[in-house]
């Protein structure tokens, strides 16, 4: 059984995903086979919070030159937005970033 931590990767740190925390949206990056059921478990075990709604998205790798001819490819990865309840606590990880 997977942990907490393997299906959420990583936070993504923007200045989108930084206006949308005042929201008590928060965006991570999750495991491309995680469903939104999975999602929101782990979230709310790993920060302690309770969640509204997921919203997930598959983002395409994009093509990157490596000279003339070679072409190379970014890998595709999947991306999480994490909408908390009103009267949820925020996640402490976001806190000092804004």
């Amino acid at each position: 059984m997977k942990s907490n931590y393997d299906i959420i990767r990583r936070p993504i740190i923007t200045e989108q995903s930084m206006a949308e925390s005042e929201m008590k949206k928060y965006a991570f990056e999750v495991e491309k086979s995680a469903n939104k059921i999975q999602i929101k478990k782990a979230v709310e075990e790993a920060f302690g919070v309770k969640v509204e709604k997921v919203t997930t998205l598959n983002m395409q790798g994009k093509v990157k030159r490596t000279g003339a001819y070679p072409k190379g490819r970014r890998p595709s990865w999947k991306k999480a937005v994490v909408k908390l309840t009103a009267d949820s606590k925020n996640i402490e990880f976001f806190e000092g970033m804004v």
